[in-house]
């Protein structure tokens, strides 16, 4: 549900739902449907937030689908949510928020050949 990321991104942030919305001129009281209703805001409202936390849409609207997806693409998944998680990382992950598996993966390589590791 849309809310719960959302209230997850705020805590992570130190600040309240409603203080974020506030920053980013939405009114509290719509924060309040989208947690009793369980709705989801419109797309330039929800890009407003994705720019606020420095993640995708996609992220925003996940749901519960990671268990269908195969397993590569369930790794990919955890290791973006790590860089998402880590201060340090979250410019990386900002600038990733838009991109696709293969320029990740295509990111990754030029990572390994720059260590040594192939």
């Amino acid at each position: 549900m849309f809310y719960e990321i959302y209230a997850n991104l705020c805590k992570e942030k130190g600040k309240s739902p409603s203080r974020v919305a506030l920053e980013l001129g939405i009114n509290k009281s719509t924060v309040s449907v989208w947690k009793s209703k369980g709705t989801t805001p419109q797309t330039e409202i929800l890009q407003k937030i994705a720019d606020y936390f420095g993640v995708s849409l996609d992220y925003l609207l996940e749901t519960k689908k990671a268990s269908a997806e195969p397993a590569e693409d369930q790794e990919m998944t955890e290791l973006l949510e790590a860089l998402k998680n880590n201060p340090g990382m979250r410019v990386l992950f900002s600038k990733t928020k838009n991109a696709t598996k293969e320029d990740i993966e295509k990111v990754i390589k030029m990572l390994e050949i720059m260590k040594g590791d192939v």
